[in-house]
């Protein structure tokens, strides 16, 4: 090993896309102001960790689909510049590291949680189906990546032993779907304009205009779907205020960036990037998780 590689391989494991498993902490954040569960910021350790659990698992997770896309990724515009793409990191020790990593995730989640323990299973069992052969159909493979944002949130409700409410989950799935739509879009259409081949076979199943229109309906649904959430009674309930829906701008908001996004400037290829650099995203996002504490703080005194 040259003293050049630990870069190569610190790449190889897009910390950046770490960013996807801050929704592990749905289920807490909502849980402290909920007055039937008994929360407080104790448990924020707990948390962090079964996240960082979850990033040695998908980090795992992604050498191995790298290794597997090894050729197309060759002749992607962007994927190319990846470590095993552009032969910087090897096959075989990037699959030893990828062993190790899902194997110190699973040990991890397992110490915190028995059902942890389950939750991070299922997900490597999905991931690895995913990238021997679901990635390949059309529409499945963005249920494959909706489910595993879903069963980060369920892991960040076991963790701490706290209930989620379904309405969350299926907020969770809903945006997932939106992001994976918009992303597909985009390889849709700039590798199109570009005149090469598609270098995720699923994208030949897909057409544009389809695609425009599921992205319209799943934006909407999410909305609405979150909107219902804080007016729901239940939810009012246990919080002891029905003030959560003063976030729903904040939603509309960020949707309506990312469509921007996405339409205008033809960012949709990097959720987890755009998340990380575009500026009004970010204090969208900050103003967002702000009110949220500050509303449920209140309500619980």
């Amino acid at each position: 090993m040259t003293a050049s590689q630990p870069f190569p391989l610190l790449r190889a494991l897009r910390i950046k896309q770490w960013t996807k498993n801050l929704i592990i902490f749905a289920a807490f954040i909502f849980a402290l102001g909920d007055r039937q569960q008994q929360v407080d910021w104790r448990l924020f350790g707990t948390v962090f960790q079964a996240m960082l659990a979850f990033c040695l698992i998908s980090s795992g997770v992604y050498l191995i689909n790298d290794a597997r896309d090894l050729e197309l990724d060759r002749v992607h515009p962007v994927k190319q510049r990846r470590p095993m793409a552009a032969g910087e990191l090897g096959v075989p020790p990037a699959l030893v590291l990828a062993a190790a990593l899902l194997v110190a995730g699973l040990v991890w989640s397992g110490w915190l949680a028995r059902d942890l323990l389950w939750i991070t299973g299922g997900y490597v069992v999905m991931q690895l189906a995913y990238s021997l052969g679901l990635k390949r159909v059309a529409m499945v493979d963005l249920f494959v990546i909706a489910a595993g944002f879903v069963l980060r949130a369920l892991a960040g409700a076991v963790a701490i032993h706290v209930a989620i409410s379904h309405w969350l989950l299926l907020c969770a799935m809903l945006l997932a779907l939106f992001l994976a739509l918009c992303k597909r879009r985009h390889e849709k259409v700039v590798l199109g304009r570009l005149s090469m081949a598609p270098t995720r076979p699923s994208l030949l199943q897909y057409d544009e205009r389809v695609l425009d229109q599921l992205i319209a309906i799943v934006s909407s649904a999410t909305l609405v779907c979150y909107a219902l959430y804080t007016l729901w009674p239940d939810t009012v309930a246990k919080f002891g205020t029905d003030r959560l829906v003063l976030t729903v701008p904040f939603v509309i908001f960020g949707l309506f960036r990312y469509l921007d996004l996405v339409y205008r400037h033809e960012r949709g290829d990097r959720p987890e990037q755009i998340l990380l650099t575009d500026l009004p995203l970010l204090v969208d996002l900050a103003l967002y998780g702000l009110t949220v504490l500050v509303l449920l703080m209140v309500a619980r005194q």
